[in-house]
């Protein structure tokens, strides 16, 4: 029975580090794909060479299709520098709203012998990085980038037993050990700055899903596992929605608590992923126009930085879409009078 539970848990953590890595991949995948068209060929030397002196493409005229892109390229660049600055001020006013909330609910320190010391004890961590809070919206969570501490309940430390209490600051000295507050924060604020990109918000969100089952294989090692799925029992009874700040990681998830409790008895629950049909449609059209008009973008007009402005295009009474294919203007005008005749 033990080698078959064995069997079952290496082949749940496997499926599970498969997919974190595909959820990375991913997201690597996104940030190439956004970033690259928009700043490698102002930025890369000679980026602009493969086109260098070439006004088509077949038919394709090299000249017009620069024109159709280049407002499509310069809307992307003020999206981009839109998401930063809003980005920007979702961190900062995080950061903002934590410290607001944690200054008026008057943290304190564990007393040396009380059940949230001798919990901490238990769990592995200096009970000094950890305040305990009368009247906290969430049951317990860890905040801070530059030094995170941990922050408990009163009311959860007087709910729960020993052994629990001890489990969820296990849970906790986890997203301490691994700076999940500051990696996620990180993670928050690219997925705010390409909020055009909805499948990157979403594949962030898993992440951070992932951050809370990592932390509690991190705690099981440390209590026993059924102890562990009590304690989140035991919190969502209490859990309040209102979380204290999005800079703070918290312990409970409304959303995962099936998952994470099924895991811990023993069981192999599907992870759901934040990723929708449409946010994957919506992130295939923005990066099909970033990178057309990023690639376009790339290559160097004759002269000046308008069709009107190119020698090439100066013979030509048409509008900029019916110049985009040369055979079209090879129809209306003699081979003699179009310019295009000789490429």
């Amino acid at each position: 029975m033990r080698n078959a539970i064995s069997e079952d848990r290496v082949r749940l953590v496997s499926r599970e580090q498969a997919r974190r890595r595909a959820i990375l991949l991913g997201i690597g995948a996104l940030l190439v794909l956004a970033l690259s068209p928009l700043f490698s060929h102002h930025v890369v030397p000679g980026a602009d060479a493969a086109l260098a002196g070439r006004s088509h493409l077949a038919v394709l005229c090299l000249v017009a299709l620069h024109a159709l892109f280049a407002p499509v390229h310069g809307f992307f660049h003020a999206m981009f520098l839109g998401g930063l600055l809003y980005a920007t001020w979702d961190r900062l006013r995080a950061a903002m709203l934590a410290r607001r909330a944690l200054a008026t609910l008057q943290p304190k320190p564990p007393r040396e012998g009380d059940v949230v010391w001798r919990s901490a004890q238990a769990a592995g961590l200096d009970p000094g990085r950890i305040s305990v809070v009368t009247g906290l919206p969430s049951a317990a969570f860890t905040v801070g980038w530059r030094h995170p501490r941990v922050y408990i309940a009163r009311e959860t430390a007087d709910s729960l037993t020993l052994e629990q209490l001890s489990a969820v600051v296990a849970h906790e000295n986890a997203h301490l050990r691994r700076r999940d507050p500051l990696r996620l924060s990180l993670l928050r604020f690219v997925s705010c700055t390409l909020f055009w990109l909805p499948a990157f918000r979403r594949l962030a969100a898993d992440i951070s899903d992932e951050a809370e089952i990592l932390a509690d294989d991190a705690a099981a090692t440390a209590v026993r596992p059924l102890v562990l799925a009590s304690a989140i029992v035991q919190v969502a009874k209490r859990a309040s929605r209102t979380p204290v700040s999005t800079a703070a990681v918290g312990f409970h998830s409304a959303a995962l608590l099936d998952r994470r409790v099924r895991r811990l008895l023993g069981q192999e629950p599907a992870p759901a992923s934040h990723l929708t049909r449409r946010s994957l449609l919506g992130a295939a059209l923005a990066l099909s126009l970033v990178l057309t008009s990023g690639t376009v973008m790339a290559h160097p007009l004759t002269t000046g930085n308008s069709i009107d402005d190119a020698p090439h295009c100066q013979d030509h009474e048409v509008s900029v879409v019916h110049h985009l294919f040369c055979v079209f203007d090879r129809v209306e005008h003699s081979p003699a009078d179009c310019p295009h005749g000789t490429h």
